[in-house]
């Protein structure tokens, strides 16, 4: 585990197998926004970090699952382009 920054805003991605990728769902919906199929992303404290990852640790399988966890400083630390299908219900920045 690399060092813990000072975070406030965060990207999860994920690849899981069927038979824990609702599990992985709900831990990643208490804490974010659904974006779009298995990305989720918002704003978040570092002790929620902590508890997220440690959420995460216990259901997966380390050794068959990918969960990438991106950390900003904020939400303007970055510019999105979408390309596609741009879904209505997910989280929109204007930036």
């Amino acid at each position: 585990m690399g060092k813990i920054e000072n975070c406030n805003y965060a990207f999860v991605f994920y690849d899981i197998n069927e038979k824990r990728v609702q599990r992985v769902f709900k831990i990643c919906k208490k804490y974010f926004k659904h974006h779009q199929k298995s990305v989720f992303r918002g704003s978040i404290t570092p002790s929620n970090l902590i508890k997220l990852r440690a959420e995460l640790k216990k259901v997966i399988d380390e050794s068959e699952d990918f969960v990438s966890i991106i950390k900003l400083m904020n939400e303007k630390s970055f510019s999105e382009e979408t390309l596609g299908v741009n879904l209505e219900n997910s989280e929109s920045l204007i930036l």
